[in-house]
């Protein structure tokens, strides 16, 4: 009779590679479920100032997706106006009916303004790119 090696010490090893293997346990721990995109408007409230207005709706669809959203549009908004640089003024999420709503402002500027909430347009449309987030 043959007898198999004993492999109890390595079972939570094995388990927690196969964890690793799931489509919710991303390395950021982002889900696989992608929302609904269901588009932005863009107005110029002056000119170095725009408010971004993003809704999705889906499975992967929340606050954070709403405003991950509007973030994307806003660095692309500012590349388009040949500027390299944002900074988050505010946003306001609601959710009606399934689709939640951000509304966010941000101003736009060729160099990197002060405060916390900066974003470098080029990277945060890359990253957006990367994370499948529609940046038009």
């Amino acid at each position: 009779m043959q007898t198999l090696p004993n492999i109890a010490p390595l079972a939570p090893g094995l388990l927690a590679g196969l964890a690793a293997c799931t489509p919710t346990g991303g390395a950021q721990g982002d889900s696989a479920v992608k929302p609904d995109y269901r588009g932005t408007e863009t107005r110029l409230l002056d000119s170095d100032l725009v408010e971004i207005r993003a809704r999705v709706s889906g499975e992967g669809a929340g606050e954070k997706a709403a405003t991950d959203y509007a973030q994307c549009a806003a660095a692309q908004y500012a590349l388009v106006r040949g500027y390299g640089f944002a900074r988050h003024v505010r946003t306001n999420v609601t959710e009606e009916g399934g689709i939640w709503r951000a509304d966010a402002v941000y101003t736009i500027s060729p160099a990197l303004p002060q405060g916390l909430k900066t974003i470098d347009a080029e990277v945060t449309v890359a990253d957006c790119m990367d994370r499948g987030i529609p940046t038009v």
